[in-house]
């Protein structure tokens, strides 16, 4: 492992640990606090590939997988007051989300880069954030899903509320999904200051 990538790496892992532990908190009624810390591995995989290229990127992803692995892992010995604080379905979608998610970030960064600074950052977070969007809750509450761990209760996620509290009915973990997409399409667009400033100083270095 290049020592190069070091810094890529210790941000990656401080991302997801804080992301594994922010999640336990909630802010309002459709967040948590890791909602907002999480969103950051894209612009770390961004500023490493645009820096050091696809294959440092992926390399820093496969860390960032690895460590959220060991985290769920940790999540589903500790009990809370309503069981496990993470289910099996919880570890099976962050994982299986975040790997997906950020290797397809990868590969369609690589395929832009040559483009306007911006296009590749943004097209590539915009994708990879949709998608581990999708790929999580879907897996995780989904009721359509349920085969992938039957013993767990997603129930209470399936609870029909308006959407966001104001829209039309749908499932509890639909409202949480879009919430959270929101989020992170929004700081896709503020991450671009950061990693116009980042990706410059570490060019001239």
């Amino acid at each position: 492992m290049q020592r190069i990538h070091l810094p890529g790496i210790l941000a990656m892992a401080t991302i997801v640990v804080a992301s594994n532990i922010l999640v336990q908190f909630l802010y309002g009624q459709w967040l948590t606090w890791g909602a907002f810390t999480y969103p950051l591995a894209f612009l770390v995989t961004d500023v490493m590939n645009r820096v050091y290229g696809a294959a440092a990127a992926r390399r820093v992803v496969l860390v960032g997988f690895v460590v959220g692995l060991i985290c769920s892992l940790i999540g589903t010995q500790i009990m809370g007051e309503f069981g496990p604080l993470v289910t099996l379905r919880i570890a099976i979608g962050s994982g299986l989300a975040f790997l997906v998610a950020q290797m397809i970030d990868v590969s369609i960064f690589a395929a832009l880069r040559d483009g306007r600074w911006w296009r590749a950052p943004l097209v590539s977070t915009l994708v990879g954030s949709t998608l581990d969007t999708a790929i999580f809750f879907s897996v995780a509450f989904s009721g359509a899903l349920s085969f992938v761990h039957p013993a767990t209760d997603v129930s209470w996620a399936a609870e029909a509320l308006p959407l966001l509290g104001v829209g039309p009915a749908a499932p509890l973990w639909v409202s949480l999904a879009v919430a959270d997409w929101i989020v992170k399409l929004t700081l896709a667009l503020i991450a671009l200051v950061p990693f116009r400033l980042i990706t410059a100083r570490l060019a001239r270095a």
